[in-house]
């Protein structure tokens, strides 16, 4: 009989826990599609829906080439600003908990939506992980005449121009400073480990320097080419080969088991990667706190939906296969050496 998921999971129906856990326990191959609900149980903003503003700028409008092209160090600072946020936090269990499943299983294959490089921080092997978005951590050049690529570069700042700035560097505007007043007035606090407190460039009271092109991150190999994000903007080819690896890996063989985590199953190629896998056989599981949020298609008789945030969730229901994954995402026994 397979182990049954422990009851961190009191709203969850035992029976399904226990029909998954017996169930993963027989799936060779398995595909897990990860979404921007999966780091947010690390604190990360989604910048997804009405709450997508970055101080009065739409998200999604800044991460465009055009964009970029017109105010390349207001772009750059809106992705230092997420670079430094998303190395600020932690990989949650779940991020580790799929990473276990990854080298216990050969037949795993994890597509991530993210571009917060938590999983790859959570030693998630790197040939069973394939980023459809790219990389914050990830940069490239500009220039038509030069391919120079970064991987994993997570020095922060990625420049001293664009260091967050804190309150010592009197950046702040006079409404921002007023309203940082009053906070002290009520016993808030404006240091962090005895030092000055850095500020919240997402706030539009907080005002931002305009940065020579100069000061912005520049090719080491070419040495005239702008640096970029390494990641996928708006109106831009997702990866090919990462595309092509996906489809390889889909067509090979039956799947037994599609896990959906994190993600509005929304967008495509993503949304549609459950179905493809449905296709193959697998029976689909969804791990969201939204219950609205289900793949293409919608669920069918065997499948699951695991409501709750998915750092509780996912390492709960995988633990049959992966054990305990404690707090610090480490196996629980496992040696710190």
């Amino acid at each position: 009989m397979a182990a049954s998921a422990s009851s961190k999971l009191p709203n969850i129906p035992q029976a399904d826990l226990d029909s998954f856990a017996e169930h993963l326990q027989k799936s060779k191959r398995i595909l897990a599609v990860l979404g921007a609900g999966l780091s947010a149980s690390s604190g990360l903003p989604t910048f997804r829906g009405a709450g997508g503003l970055w101080r009065q700028h739409d998200a999604t409008q800044l991460a465009t080439p055009e964009a970029f092209e017109a105010d390349p160090g207001l772009v750059w600072q809106f992705y230092s600003y997420r670079r430094h946020m998303a190395l600020n936090v932690n990989p949650n269990p779940a991020h580790f908990a799929l990473a276990e499943l990854a080298r216990k299983r050969d037949g795993f294959l994890t597509i991530s939506q993210n571009v917060d490089g938590l999983s790859q921080r959570a030693n998630h092997p790197r040939d069973k992980l394939h980023l459809l978005h790219g990389s914050l951590y990830d940069v490239r050049c500009t220039s038509f005449y030069c391919r120079h690529v970064e991987t994993n570069n997570f020095t922060d700042p990625i420049v001293p121009a664009l260091a967050i700035p804190t309150e010592d560097d009197a950046v702040a505007t006079s409404a921002f400073q007023a309203r940082e007043r009053e906070h002290q007035q009520h016993g808030a606090s404006t240091s962090i480990n005895g030092g000055p407190r850095e500020l919240d460039i997402s706030d539009i009271d907080v005002a931002l320097p305009d940065l020579p092109v100069d000061a912005l991150p520049h090719c080491p190999k070419c040495h005239n080419g702008l640096l970029r994000p390494g990641v996928v903007w708006f109106g831009e080819m997702l990866p090919g080969a990462t595309l092509d690896t996906i489809n390889d890996w889909i067509e090979a063989g039956p799947i037994d088991l599609c896990m959906v985590i994190g993600t509005s199953s929304k967008v495509y190629p993503a949304a549609g990667y459950a179905m493809e896998a449905r296709v193959k056989g697998a029976r689909v599981a969804v791990i969201n706190i939204d219950k609205g949020d289900e793949p293409g298609g919608g669920l069918m008789q065997g499948d699951w939906f695991f409501q709750g945030d998915a750092a509780v969730v996912v390492p709960e229901i995988l633990k049959s296969v992966i054990g305990e994954i404690g707090q610090e995402g480490r196996m629980v026994g496992q040696s710190n050496i």
